[in-house]
């Protein structure tokens, strides 16, 4: 990795794609545990100091974890990094709200279509007792907005696909800063309870096993989620 006219910012650089490129190679699994830094150091012919920064930044990405004096391990996928990307990605006008919106109707009609067809009886249960206890807390918008994004995230794994999983849980940070603006946007409890009851018609087409109403139900919900926050001016 040596290059006289590199800085200091490309040797870090450089060694997180190696030490990325390793654990492939050497086929690593969530929980396997890396070289030690001294090891790494003389593998990739950087100092140990380049070695901390780069396992920091893996670390950031959620690729790896580290623990105070223990070798690094390889992390499980979670949706942080995602979820940091699409916030910073919002706050410096380089995606918008509409655009979130658009792009979670698109995906989330297809969570639902799948699983319908995929479902397991307790991820069967676990969306209904979400779409339940919106209903059940109308009193309670913090708990219904926490019931809400469980419930998506729920349908996401029952699709089957950790792809979806990740990138619905992604949307967890926008979701706690829209999602209030568009509860008290619905001018009654009648229209809150109207939202709270199109997910329990989500849930069970999900439970009946019909991928068609399903998708339908939740493209539904969207538009009048993206209604809401027109009128809320936010989009």
């Amino acid at each position: 990795m040596a290059n006289p006219s590199a800085t200091p910012e490309d040797f870090v650089g450089g060694a997180v794609t190696a030490i990325a490129r390793l654990m492939r190679e050497r086929d690593l699994k969530p929980g396997d545990r890396l070289p030690a830094e001294a090891l790494l150091s003389k593998e990739l012919q950087v100092s140990r100091t380049v070695i901390r920064e780069a396992l920091r930044s893996l670390a950031a990405l959620n690729l790896v974890r580290l623990g105070a004096g223990r070798r690094p391990t390889v992390a499980e996928l979670d949706d942080g990094a995602f979820s940091l990307m699409f916030e910073h990605g919002v706050v410096t006008d380089q995606i918008d709200i509409q655009q979130i919106y658009d792009a979670r109707r698109t995906i989330e009609t297809r969570t639902a279509a799948l699983a319908a067809m995929r479902r397991s009886e307790a991820e069967c249960r676990a969306i209904l007792s979400h779409a339940q206890a919106m209903e059940d807390q109308l009193d309670h918008p913090d708990a219904v907005m926490e019931h809400d994004i469980a419930f998506h995230i729920a349908i996401a794994r029952a699709s089957r696909n950790p792809v979806f999983v990740l990138i619905i849980g992604a949307f967890q940070g926008i979701t706690r800063q829209t999602w209030p603006i568009g509860w008290k946007s619905r001018e009654s409890d009648d229209e809150r309870r109207a939202m709270n009851a199109l997910h329990m018609k989500i849930a069970e087409s999900i439970a009946a096993g019909d991928p068609k109403a399903s998708s339908t139900l939740m493209g539904e919900h969207f538009d009048q989620s993206i209604k809401a926050l027109l009128n809320a001016g936010l989009i």
